[in-house]
C-alpha cells in the first residue's frame, strides 16, 4: 500500500505531468519534422543536385553477391551497406528540431525576463562641504550648517 501511495504522489506532481505532455508533443513534432525533411525539403535539394534521392544513398560493404541496384535490393539480398543518405536526412531533421527548440526557449526566456525597475529619481544630494547626504531642497546642510547654493 505504501508503494501505491508513493507512486500516486509521484504521478500527481506537476513536473511528471508536464514531462509526459512534453514527450508526447515532442514525438508528434519529431514526426512532423521527419515528414517535412523527407517530403518537402530534400526533394528540391535532390532535384537541384541532379535528381538525387538522399534517402536511398548507400555504400555497399560487400559486393561478392553483386553490386545492388538500390538500397532495397541490397537489403533483400542481405548485403551489408552504410546508408549514409538516411543519415543526411536525420542530420537535417535534427538541425530543424534544434532550431525550433532554440527559438522556443529564446521566446520563453524573453517572456520570463522581468523588466528592470525604473531607477527612482534621487531624493538626496551630497553636501559639497561635508559630503553627507542631504535632501534635494535643502538650503543649508543640517550636519555642517553650511549655506548651500541653489
Amino acid at each position: 500500500m505504501a508503494i501505491a501511495k508513493e507512486f500516486r504522489d509521484f504521478i500527481a506532481r506537476g513536473n511528471v505531468i508536464d514531462l509526459a505532455v512534453g514527450v508526447i508533443i515532442g514525438a508528434a513534432f519529431g514526426k512532423i519534422v521527419t515528414t517535412l525533411v523527407e517530403g518537402v525539403i530534400m526533394p528540391p535539394i535532390g532535384l537541384a543536385l541532379g535528381r538525387i534521392d538522399f534517402s536511398s544513398l548507400f555504400y555497399a560493404l560487400d559486393t561478392s553477391k553483386g553490386v545492388p541496384a538500390s538500397l532495397a535490393d541490397a537489403k533483400a539480398k542481405g548485403i551489408p551497406v552504410i546508408a549514409y543518405g538516411q543519415f543526411i536526412n536525420d542530420i537535417i531533421s535534427f538541425v530543424i528540431v534544434a532550431l525550433a527548440v532554440f527559438l522556443l526557449v529564446k521566446q520563453v526566456n524573453r517572456l520570463k525576463r522581468e523588466e528592470p525597475a525604473a531607477a527612482a529619481a534621487p531624493s538626496t544630494k551630497e553636501c559639497p562641504y561635508c559630503a553627507t547626504a542631504i535632501p534635494l531642497n535643502a538650503k543649508r546642510c543640517p550636519n555642517c550648517t553650511s549655506a548651500l547654493s541653489a
